[in-house]
């Protein structure tokens, strides 16, 4: 059941695009709310608002906020859109939206004419956190690349739910944002990931994709239960498109779970036995100074439960080192806060540094300039 509360909005926080962060008063209780522009319209000061606060109330990760569902005082009116594709489908907030692969919409006969994405690097994992360390791996190979991101449905359906890619697409780094499937709210919208990733090839003219679900991702603890399983259907989509599909690695020298602790129980899960094609697979180089028995036992976790179990259906996974030279300065340099299940860059840099190497990886697939 949904847990519905009604209060009064009485003030801001900071906000960015696409999302206003306000503050609401319950009975006397201030609570910290979101609302989404796209969704309510923006409410102001002594509005009464409608309330979702299932999340908020069982103190859930991902439930800082409550969410406003309606407007009791405003009926807002809604921006006139030719599309007629419906996001969030069958729910109370289905929103319609103007897709690329809309009939209607602008970019329709470049979707539809489109058959492939040319080999296009497309760099996919399974935390949103680290979409930052992707890109600063792609600049730090290729400062020019052009980057385009792909929001996917497999957690947070605002693809404007993330402040990391409204900074990262504020500051330049990445081109467009493309929400697919149900998630919503990026530059560009898609029915699937397969026309986002044709979409960011043909529309946003991007060299590289990067492909991955949003905040607030739902675990289980068990191998299968894990919404970033979704990465195994993103890099399908990425070979079906004959692109070059790379798989960022989930690695930690600081999570004190050990199935996360070297290479995450989800990479060799994900991977090993869920993805059915054959995937760049980026680990430190043996060369590397700072190789040492870490990353040999991570590049055996690799080794002995994603190209093994690939090997044994007849997929041959390539493992792919790559130098980390200038990658902690890349990282330090990213104008967003890095952070990972709580831990930042200082406190868990391997889990930061694997996920710039897949960046590293993918930017060394494009042409030479």
């Amino acid at each position: 059941m949904l847990h519905w509360e009604r209060g009064t909005v009485t003030g801001t926080r900071s906000s960015w695009r696409g999302v206003d962060r306000l503050l609401v008063e319950i009975e006397g209780e201030t609570l910290s709310a979101i609302a989404y522009p796209e969704l309510t319209g923006t409410p102001a000061a002594g509005e009464q608002v409608l309330l979702n606060t299932n999340a908020l109330r069982r103190d859930l990760g991902t439930g800082g906020d409550a969410l406003v569902v309606a407007r009791l005082d405003v009926t807002p009116q809604p921006e006139a859109t030719t599309g007629h594709m419906v996001k969030a489908r069958y729910t109370p907030m289905q929103t319609m939206v103007d897709a690329i692969d809309d009939p209607e919409g602008e970019h329709y006969e470049t979707i539809r004419d489109a058959r492939d994405v040319d080999g296009m690097p497309v760099v996919v994992a399974d935390l949103h956190s680290s979409l930052p360390a992707i890109v600063a791996g792609i600049r730090a190979e290729r400062h020019s690349a052009r980057i385009a991101y792909v929001h996917t449905d497999g957690a947070a359906l605002p693809a404007a739910y993330s402040r990391t890619a409204a900074r990262l697409r504020e500051a330049g780094l990445i081109a467009s944002v493309i929400s697919a499937g149900q998630s919503f709210g990026g530059d560009l919208e898609a029915v699937t990931v397969h026309s986002a990733l044709l979409g960011a090839k043909h529309v946003v003219e991007a060299d590289i994709a990067i492909v991955i679900q949003g905040p607030g991702n739902l675990g289980t603890g068990t191998g299968w239960g894990f919404s970033g399983m979704q990465a195994a259907e993103c890099l399908h989509a990425a070979a079906a498109l004959g692109g070059a599909p790379i798989a960022a690695l989930r690695v930690s020298g600081a999570d004190r779970r050990e199935r996360h602790r070297g290479l995450s129980h989800h990479s060799s899960t994900a991977y090993g036995r869920a993805t059915l094609t054959a995937v760049r697979l980026p680990v430190l180089d043996y060369t590397d100074p700072r190789y040492n028995a870490f990353h040999a036992s991570v590049r055996e976790q690799v080794e002995s439960t994603i190209v093994e179990e690939g090997r044994a259906r007849g997929i041959e996974h390539e493992v792919c080192g790559v130098d980390a030279k200038g990658l902690r300065d890349a990282l330090e340099d990213v104008p967003v806060r890095l952070s990972t299940m709580g831990r930042t860059l200082a406190e868990d840099p391997e889990a930061f540094r694997y996920a710039a190497l897949a960046g590293r990886c993918g930017a060394s697939l494009l042409p030479a300039l």
